[in-house]
């Protein structure tokens, strides 16, 4: 009966995880969809990014009603249940991941529909953007295999993210004090930049949640020397 019983929950487990990889990469594809929009200035993929959020928002709805009944059927204890707070944490921040690349389409779509101009240092935000989308990729693969090498890695490489959006602000205050008439344009790319970062920030969340999973250590708001001392 106890084999039968955590047979059971290990294909509980194996679903909801599942499922979360499937949210994964959903949010992934997003992002790479919103860059291309901003990259290539496209309505037609602006749009599609927003239309995907509902089914973003879905997926993340089911996956908290799984878990939900997974913790209250089998009562789990110790790394079993630390891994299902730990997904219901990594669910939570795909979907916000999510909404930041909902947030660039709809900037995309406001740059394009007040016909600003174009020759902004947008393309510029490629490197960000891809070691944005990177980074979540990272995430999704450390959570998969619980690898607590790669978690570091993501640690380490969200600190670029962070240089690069410093850097950019620094060039769009130069564009604006040049050319007032690029203020609108600016702010709107400014948007952009920080929904970019932030992307990574949530990739660095999942990471921290990897970490959780498999030493038991919550490293949140944790010097990287520190956290690199726990997972010995």
């Amino acid at each position: 009966m106890e084999k039968h019983i955590s047979s059971q929950f290990d294909a509980d487990l194996t679903n909801v995880s599942s499922r979360v990889l499937e949210l994964g990469g959903l949010v992934e594809s997003q992002t790479r969809h919103a860059v291309y929009s901003l990259a290539q200035f496209s309505m037609e993929v602006a749009n599609q990014v927003i239309a995907t959020e509902k089914q973003v928002n879905m997926l993340e709805v089911e996956i908290d009603a799984e878990l939900a009944s997974i913790i209250a059927r089998r009562q789990p204890t110790a790394r079993d249940l630390r891994l299902l707070m730990a997904i219901s944490k990594i669910t939570g921040n795909l979907e916000r991941a999510g909404d930041e690349a909902e947030r660039i389409a709809r900037m995309v779509k406001q740059i394009l529909e007040q016909g600003s101009p174009r020759n902004l240092p947008s393309s510029e935000l490629r490197i960000a953007s891809d070691l944005a989308s990177d980074l979540l990729r990272k995430a999704l693969d450390a959570f998969a295999r619980l690898d607590v090498n790669t978690a570091l890695v993501i640690l380490k490489e969200d600190d670029l993210i962070d240089a690069e959006f410093n850097g950019f602000v620094r060039k769009l205050v130069t564009y604006m004090m040049e050319d007032p008439r690029t203020i609108s344009a600016s702010l709107d790319l400014l948007f952009v930049a920080k929904a970019i970062e932030r992307i990574g920030d949530h990739a660095k969340n999942i990471a921290e949640f990897v970490i959780y999973v498999v030493k038991g250590a919550d490293v949140r708001h944790t010097a990287l020397t520190d956290i690199e001392k726990a997972v010995q």
